[in-house]
């Protein structure tokens, strides 16, 4: 509004309607691009201790990989803590299985950052001793994530509201982005294209304070976890 010498809401609004092109410059002004690493430690812990072993088995059972989505991951902190739990948890219990996540995120700018690698140590306050000590390298005064562990992470530029990979996932995450910041009506439109996208048996993780827009008897939360979901219907999937 200083920029374009604009004063007051209501002169701002008006700004829009006369000039369609400036919601394209607000837009790029409200990104959400706060992140961290191990961010709600209870839903990391879970993730560990339940979820990737259980899609470990089945994915060693099927003889085919293990894919995963990280929806909104800004500046990479989620899809890496992931791959790290996975190569030093679940791979390692059960052999032979990989895995590859994908991450998107609206905003190219977290997603430069993401594809470098390389973070403040206040980025990974919340992380375990034992991951930070095995999953980085520290570099002057940065914490660059290990080459093996970035490895089959692939970020993309895409607009949650309206996009989303190919193919089926056997975890996705949608945390603290869509089903807080978005209006309902939105809510719904991104919680279905999520679950277009899960697998059979597939999880779907969201914010630890956020809810779902609506139900979906295809989605049984977790017992003792807030925030996942298991994805269980009877139509097969391809």
């Amino acid at each position: 509004m200083k920029e374009l010498g604009v004063e007051g809401f209501a002169a701002y609004r008006k700004q829009l309607d006369n000039h369609p092109e400036e919601w394209t410059v607000l837009d790029g002004l409200t990104h959400i691009t706060i992140s961290r690493f191990f961010r709600d430690k209870s839903i990391f812990e879970a993730l560990e201790r339940r979820v990737l072993p259980d899609i470990a088995a089945r994915a060693r059972s099927d003889k085919r990989q293990a894919r995963f989505w990280s929806a909104g991951c800004a500046s990479g902190e989620e899809p890496y803590t992931l791959k790290i739990l996975w190569d030093l948890a679940a791979a390692s219990a059960f052999r032979g299985v990989g895995s590859s996540v994908v991450a998107t995120d609206v905003d190219e700018t977290v997603l430069k950052r993401a594809r470098k690698g390389c973070y403040s140590g206040g980025s990974l306050r919340e992380l375990p001793e034992a991951l930070l000590c095995q999953g980085f390298d520290h570099i002057g005064s940065l914490f660059c994530v290990r080459q093996q562990y970035r490895e089959d992470v692939s970020f993309l530029l895409q607009d949650l509201r309206s996009e989303a990979p190919e193919g089926l996932f056997d975890l996705i995450l949608c945390r603290n982005v869509a089903f807080t910041y978005f209006e309902a009506a939105l809510q719904g439109e991104v919680l279905d294209r999520l679950v277009e996208r899960l697998a059979q048996s597939g999880y779907l993780v969201i914010g630890a304070q956020e809810k779902l827009p609506h139900e979906m008897s295809c989605l049984i939360p977790l017992p003792g976890v807030p925030g996942i979901f298991r994805y269980e219907t009877a139509l097969p999937r391809a």
